[in-house]
């Protein structure tokens, strides 16, 4: 927010202005008061007349709670897991009751599935008409029932400020989504009235806004177990993901050790920088053919904060030993037996188990995966190709990698993007990387970028997006215009639902109803029209200019880019299933089958090229 924007809630002497001293306080500024007792800052939502009790509690605070004014309440949502997937801090975000509450859940689904705090606060008809199917009466605590840790309506201003408490710890604590909702009549009603008589021994929730969560240290009888393990193995494999962002230093010291290839799971790409000796990169349908093939072919496996979801890329049962290392009990020896598991913050039980690992005599099997590692960079840099035309999303992607600054942040959409970001955007230095992990969903990519932008004003966000997804959220680039902030949207513009297309080719079947009519839509026209910098590229030799200028605005900017719509995200190693699918597709008349035809043989030639 400009400074200029902002309402003085102190007046020149020193006290509130006097109207607002004789008021009382009420339920909805006791919330917003104890916000900000917990060190909240900011708040994304879209007000309604069902948040009207709440939006006055803001108005209050509003010198040190900021309320970011969104266009769309899923985008909300998408902002605060985004703010909070890159703070480790509470995001929050509220909607009013009914359709804006409805519009929340995708956002908070994706902060529930990959495990990160976000407050929910929605509004609710008054309690005297609850039950009579009054306009807009959505009873969103049964809603939000497999969603929220912590979910409550609340019916008694004595309620506050302790329900508050308690919802913020349960959301810290469990890394999850926890909802408050507000009946509209609790929302204006005087903060600690006592509207009932008492019958009971009980009383009102009594706390203070405070949490404690040491890290969790491990046993010493299970690191003994696992260095044990991990002694035994000839050829040990790493695989870390984001449960492991705070321990680049010990993930790198005990691959040393073990002279262990490191594999990243795609959430985790920032844990270990991709230019690293002894990393093989991703793991899976994006990851790299040297990160496969070491899968395949190690005895002993050490994974690190994750629970990589995507079990058939992992050792067979009974082919490795297994080695967890998490903070979450529950989610160790999810995915495969596991001899040795240990329930621990990953920093710390990296640290107290390298002095118990001898050094590795053998460092052969971590040599010839830095050979392998070498020739696929080789591969993927080649795939850069500023010849072709249509542009090929690799080049795009590349593009991208050298205009960024060393502590950019990137966050991404679900799709084929990811492929591109996942191989092309290099984490060095202080880069970090963000997409919707586990839900996989489209659209976070920009309110993602917006959260984060407000949560670090000094650093470059970029968001990297498809054509869906930006379409689907667009109006909240408005939103990125209207609070003067900076980040850069660039659109990887098939013209298409490019990852639809291509899992309906590897299921052998045609592609049907997943491209758009053409010509492409021109979404810099949009962004110019909002008052920030647009451009649109179809050309090879004009993008890298517009990236620089776009980069070095002082402002919103955002790149159409049109790229070749018949690029297709080929996994690390095609196996022969897939291939099947494919000719099956193409043989039962898969449309456009020349210029896909055309592009492969053009990727292998590239590849091939000294």
């Amino acid at each position: 927010m400009r400074e200029a924007d902002r309402v003085p809630l102190i007046g020149r002497h020193g006290r509130r202005d006097d109207l607002e001293a004789g008021m009382k306080e009420i339920v909805g500024e006791s919330l917003a008061r104890r916000l900000v007792e917990w060190g909240v800052d900011t708040v994304f939502g879209l007000p309604g007349d069902g948040i009207n009790g709440l939006m006055e509690g803001f108005r209050r605070q509003r010198e040190r709670l900021r309320f970011v004014l969104v266009h769309h309440e899923e985008a909300a949502a998408f902002m605060a897991t985004g703010y909070a997937k890159a703070t480790g801090r509470l995001g929050v975000c509220a909607a009013t009751s009914g359709p804006g509450a409805i519009h929340l859940l995708n956002g908070l689904y994706d902060a529930k599935l990959d495990h990160v705090p976000v407050l929910a606060l929605t509004g609710m008809q008054e309690t005297s008409v609850l039950g009579t199917y009054y306009q807009q009466e959505v009873h969103l605590d049964r809603l939000y029932q497999d969603l929220a840790a912590y979910n409550l309506v609340i019916t008694n201003p004595q309620q506050l400020p302790g329900v508050v408490d308690l919802a913020i710890r349960t959301a810290l604590s469990r890394r999850t989504v926890a909802h408050l909702s507000f009946p509209n009549d609790i929302q204006v009603a005087v903060a600690g009235e006592d509207p009932y008589r008492h019958v009971g021994p009980g009383g009102p929730p009594s706390s203070l806004p405070t949490w404690s969560r040491p890290p969790l240290r491990p046993e010493q009888e299970d690191l003994a177990r696992a260095a044990e393990v991990l002694s035994d193995g000839e050829r040990v494999a790493m695989l870390v993901g984001v449960g492991a962002r705070h321990a680049r230093e010990e993930v790198l010291a005990v691959a040393e050790r073990l002279a262990s290839p490191i594999v990243k799971t795609l959430p985790g790409k920032f844990v270990v920088p991709d230019d690293h000796p002894l990393t093989t990169g991703g793991l899976g349908l994006l990851g790299t053919r040297p990160s496969e093939e070491l899968m395949e072919e190690c005895d002993t496996l050490l994974m690190v904060g994750t629970s990589f979801p995507y079990s058939t890329y992992l050792p067979a049962p009974g082919r490795a030993r297994v080695v967890q290392i998490d903070v979450d009990p529950s989610l160790v020896g999810m995915r495969r037996p596991t001899e040795a598991p240990v329930a621990a913050d990953a920093r710390l039980a990296l640290r107290e188990l390298l002095p118990m690992l001898e050094p590795a005599a053998d460092r052969s099997f971590l040599a010839r995966y830095q050979r392998k590692m070498d020739a696929w960079r080789a591969d993927m840099k080649a795939l850069q190709d500023p010849s072709r035309d249509p542009i090929a999303p690799q080049y795009l992607m590349g593009c991208v990698d050298e205009t960024a600054s060393g502590d950019a942040i990137l966050t991404c959409d679900s799709g084929t993007i990811a492929t591109w970001a996942a191989r092309h955007w290099t984490i060095r230095g202080g880069r970090e990387f963000y997409l919707s992990g586990n839900l996989a969903t489209m659209a976070p990519g920009l309110p993602y970028a917006i959260g984060m932008q407000h949560a670090f004003p000094g650093r470059q966000v970029i968001a990297f997006v498809g054509d869906g997804g930006f379409a689907m959220l667009m109006a909240d680039f408005l939103t990125a215009v209207r609070h003067d902030l900076p980040i850069k949207v660039v659109i990887n513009n098939n013209n298409s639902y490019g990852q639809i297309l291509w899992e309906q080719i590897v299921l052998g079947y045609p592609e049907y109803a997943v491209r758009h009519r053409r010509p492409e839509a021109d979404f810099s026209a949009w962004a110019r029209g909002c008052g920030a910098f647009g451009v649109k590229i179809s050309d090879p030799r004009e993008l890298p200019g517009a990236l620089r200028r776009a980069f070095s605005h002082d402002g919103p900017a955002l790149v159409d880019c049109d790229v070749n719509p018949d690029e297709p995200p080929m996994p690390g190693r095609v196996k022969y299933e897939q291939a099947k699918a494919f000719t099956e597709a193409f043989l039962r008349g898969q449309p456009h089958k020349a210029n896909i035809l055309a592009t492969v043989a053009r990727d292998k030639f590239s590849e091939l090229r000294p």
